[in-house]
């Protein structure tokens, strides 16, 4: 059995496991910077959105540790998550795979620490008792995991997933969930395209009414179609209003990683996107992680609104 360790980077060291996480990312992604012309970086890209479709709904922070520490991991839970909900244990000699945890507690209206920093504090809120505050996030913490594949016990139960790998379904599902993204979807037939060799264009209904429109060109792939009609939802929710004819060169990439990530999420085979990272070379790794953010969020934000439909 691969522990966590053996598949990547560890952060098993207690007192510098904080700083570890927080500056592997940022290598990661001042490598990536620095070689986005390389075949590599591009696999390392392509690794990231493949763990990210898997966690669509995680961080883009965390599906980076794990990508690096546990690169095939596809279900992680916490050490008494697999034995309580699940009846599963984990194996003598696995190594946790470490991600952020959101620390959620009361916080002082005043001087906005927990019950605890607050008493050792010189406020002097008193207006309420500290079992009335309320509760808010108030930083994250490393927190411990474990791949599946670390694990034994009792079986998985089967997840029922709607439209999962059937693009017939799919297709009419993305149209549906148009509306509560703030899109108007139009599928043309081939003999009326009018945008050459496109197979999708997003663009606003005219001058004086904004909303995105998603025109795509009909076709009997409907797996393809799927895929065009989300690449072009992500631009509408991420580029619609960006101008600048650079940018958005690179914003496309961004569109093709959210149709990537979405696409594997309901089983549709997207190996062949290609991803072309030089078009990011002379941007600064803060640049880069928001990148990656939108693509993560906006990700989330689309199967999100198609699960639920």
């Amino acid at each position: 059995m691969m522990t966590a360790s053996e598949s990547g980077v560890s952060f098993e060291k207690t007192d510098t496991r904080h700083d570890d996480m927080h500056s592997t990312i940022e290598t990661w992604i001042d490598e990536l910077v620095a070689d986005v012309d390389e075949a590599q970086a591009n696999e390392e890209f392509q690794e990231w959105l493949d763990v990210q479709s898997r966690f669509h709904d995680y961080s883009h922070r965390n599906t980076l540790l794990i990508k690096l520490q546990c690169p095939k991991a596809t279900k992680v839970a916490g050490y008494n998550t697999w034995r309580n909900e699940f009846d599963r244990h984990v194996q003598e000699g696995e190594q946790a795979i470490w991600i952020w945890a959101p620390i959620i507690t009361k916080q002082c209206p005043g001087c906005k620490n927990s019950p605890s920093y607050h008493e050792d504090s010189d406020c002097e809120y008193d207006e309420t008792p500290p079992e009335e505050w309320s509760k808010r996030l108030v930083g994250f913490k490393p927190a411990a995991v474990f791949d599946v594949s670390q694990t034994e016990g009792e079986p998985l139960p089967e997840l029922e997933t709607e439209a999962t790998g059937d693009a017939e379904v799919l297709v009419p599902t993305l149209t549906e969930a148009a509306d509560e993204l703030g899109v108007t979807v139009r599928i043309v037939d081939a003999d009326e395209w009018e945008h050459g060799d496109a197979k999708g264009v997003c663009k606003q209904r005219d001058i004086h009414d904004f909303t995105p429109i998603v025109e795509a060109k009909a076709r009997t792939n409907q797996a393809d179609l799927a895929v065009t009609l989300v690449h072009e939802f992500a631009h509408a929710l991420l580029h619609f209003d960006v101008d600048d004819e650079a940018e958005r060169s690179k914003r496309e990439v961004e569109a093709e990683a959210v149709a990537y990530i979405v696409g594997r999420f309901f089983g549709l085979d997207t190996s062949g996107s290609a991803f072309y990272l030089a078009a990011w070379q002379d941007d600064d790794p803060e640049v880069i992680q928001d990148r990656l953010g939108r693509i993560s969020s906006t990700a989330q934000k689309i199967i999100g609104t198609v699960d639920e439909g």
